[in-house]
């Protein structure tokens, strides 16, 4: 294998000498496999060229979550998928030539398998995959905690991958990882959206009601549900928050209250904000197709109305000054829903 990928490399590099290159993009952190990949490219002789090392741009691995079908309802398994995160990091730091390295999570998905639409895999068709898929994953409530652990382990993460496919005529929300079904956006599509709203630049947030990393690690969302922050300042000088209410199960659960209170305001403080959402009764297509019956075959009228329902609508949210420069909204988000809150704060 190793003398494989010394030959790939080194025939793209003839064809496009300034191509990036890596690897090993390994199902999961590629256990003793990974480790003879990298004892290869940083200190053995390579097939190719002869000298010692291959040239390795960046470094990759998967990571899958593992949701159950426990009584009656969907669990995720966000603790499965940080686990995996984090034994990939491991990896990558332990040579010290390549710890510098930019990792790509390659694969960063909710569980393993895109066209096995199952019990444990309903999530796809609900708020679930919205939290989740993103920002492969997830969205909202795993891709800070990724985040967190790569600042946390010094790890150089670069990007992290998604996969989402097409699956061509197929029922309506079959429950495959796809982000439409039959032209319709799914609320996943929306938490794209949102990520694409969010700037460059992150900024200090906290919540009373975030779990901490090692505890989602350790134990999942099973107990208290997790109602946690992201704030961002944009290229063009606004504040983007986000806020998710997420929890492993996959059940009813009351509303979360948010106080939001955000703070270095510059200039006159704004009275109003743009509020997203996506729940239950926002951004949600397939809502309103279980409104309808759940037709087989839409009609045109139904098949309009589901377009319309799967667009994400700016909100007004209003704003008050809470001291000099602070400026505090209240915002419910419902059980296993997302919101984003944008303001001009130049």
């Amino acid at each position: 294998m190793d003398k494989l990928h010394d030959y790939a490399i080194d025939g793209v590099r003839w064809a496009m000498p300034t191509a990036r290159v890596g690897g090993m993009d390994s199902g999961g952190d590629g256990g003793t496999f990974m480790d003879g990949f990298l004892r290869h490219v940083s200190s053995e002789r390579n097939y190719a060229a002869g000298q010692v090392g291959t040239p390795t741009d960046f470094l990759s691995f998967h990571a899958k979550g593992q949701p159950r079908f426990v009584d009656g309802h969907v669990r995720m398994g966000i603790d499965v998928h940080l686990r995996a995160v984090n034994k990939g990091f491991d990896k990558s730091l332990s040579v010290p030539s390549l710890a510098a390295t930019p990792v790509v999570i390659g694969e960063s998905d909710p569980e393993g398998c895109a066209a096995c639409p199952s019990l444990e895999n309903g999530y796809r068709k609900g708020t679930m995959y919205s939290r989740y898929t993103a920002y492969s994953r997830y969205t909202a409530a795993s891709f800070p905690r990724i985040w967190a652990m790569a600042r946390r382990l010094n790890v150089n993460l670069e990007g992290v991958l998604t996969w989402a496919f097409e699956f061509a005529n197929q029922p309506w929300f079959a429950g495959f990882r796809q982000l439409a079904s039959n032209g319709i956006d799914l609320r996943v599509m929306n938490v794209f959206r949102m990520f694409a709203k969010l700037g460059p630049d992150q900024l200090a947030a906290t919540s009373d009601a975030e779990l901490p990393l090692d505890e989602i690690m350790a134990h999942g969302v099973r107990g208290q549900a997790d109602v946690g922050t992201l704030a961002t300042r944009t290229r063009d000088g606004k504040i983007a928050v986000l806020l998710w209410h997420y929890h492993d199960d996959d059940l009813p659960g009351p509303d979360a209250a948010i106080s939001l209170k955000i703070n270095g305001i510059r200039g006159k403080a704004p009275t109003s904000a743009t509020l997203f959402r996506i729940d239950d009764a926002n951004a949600n297509a397939y809502a309103a197709w279980k409104r309808m019956g759940s037709p087989s075959a839409p009609n045109m009228t139904q098949y309009e109305a589901m377009g319309q329902a799967s667009v994400m609508r700016p909100q007004s949210l209003a704003l008050s000054a809470a001291s000099r420069g602070t400026v505090a909204a209240s915002v419910t988000v419902p059980r296993q829903g997302v919101a984003l809150v944008v303001l001009d704060a130049r």
